[in-house]
């Protein structure tokens, strides 16, 4: 593998760790960066759901905790702990279900600058006016979600099938319409993504398994440790920053580089 492959997958590798969790669209950004890096060291998704999965071990890290307490729980039979298991089962299977349905139409449709820079825009509009609606608060924990509440955040996590729009964005709104607290909706997105995105890579390596070979797994791991790391830092930071502050700012940050990639766009056609 040349050294270029190990720089860009070092540069993925942080963009996808820094962006995953927050709601700017890590897909969007991996399509521009790669785009501009020109990477194509592994064949399909493989190194994008790869580097995924270094961003959730992160959190699988942060949360080790509690997500420990929640599988012990399961066996004990603690209420709590099916709760929460419940609400991201419930949540998880709008995306699956829809995913399955429309995934040749996202991927050959749209997957174009045009469609990413749109919903950039339209994600980052819907963020700053949730931001400024009042509502009302009911919910301060993930276990406290009602399994309706958990199936409606889990309709609007299908928003970010369209790339650009982003998953964690996409919940994040509907988890705050339902009146979860922010510092629960940003976790509860967090939690999501472990079984949607564990779940994209196996499909990605078996679908591509007769192209992979070991020779791509120093590129592969450089970014999976890239992603880790980054995301490490980023998850601490952003939990912090909008218990206090709130997501108005990725909302201003998403209509501004949505206009950029817009003009960028429509100055290359």
């Amino acid at each position: 593998m040349p050294e270029t492959s190990f720089l860009h997958a070092l540069i993925l590798g942080i963009v996808e760790g820094a962006t995953e969790f927050l709601p700017v669209s890590s897909t969007g950004h991996l399509v521009i960066v790669g785009d501009m890096l020109g990477f194509d060291a592994i064949p399909g998704e493989v190194f994008e759901t790869s580097i995924q999965v270094g961003a959730i071990l992160a959190i699988c890290t942060l949360y080790r905790e509690r997500l420990r307490s929640v599988v012990a729980g399961l066996f004990t039979g603690d209420p709590a702990a099916r709760r929460f298991t419940l609400a991201i089962v419930l949540a998880t299977l709008p995306m699956i279900a829809l995913g399955a349905v429309l995934y040749k139409f996202i991927v050959t449709v749209l997957f174009t600058p045009l469609v990413v820079a749109t919903a950039f825009i339209l994600g980052g509009a819907a963020i700053i006016a949730i931001e400024r609606m009042q509502v009302g608060e009911k919910i301060s924990e993930v276990e406290a979600l009602t399994p309706l509440d958990a199936l409606k955040i889990g309709a609007f996590q299908c928003l970010a099938l369209v790339p650009g729009m982003s998953r964690a964005g996409a919940t994040i709104i509907g988890a705050r319409i339902m009146g979860v607290e922010r510092k629960a909706a940003a976790e509860f997105s967090f939690f999501l993504a472990i079984p949607v995105i564990v779940g994209a890579t196996l499909l990605d390596i078996w679908g591509n398994r007769g192209a992979l070979d070991y020779g791509h797994l120093p590129v592969l791991m450089t970014g999976f440790m890239a992603a880790f790391v980054s995301a490490l830092l980023v998850v601490k930071w952003f939990v912090g920053f909008v218990s206090r502050h709130g997501f108005e700012i990725f909302g201003w940050y998403r209509i501004g580089f949505g206009l950029l990639l817009l003009a960028f766009y429509l100055t290359r056609v």
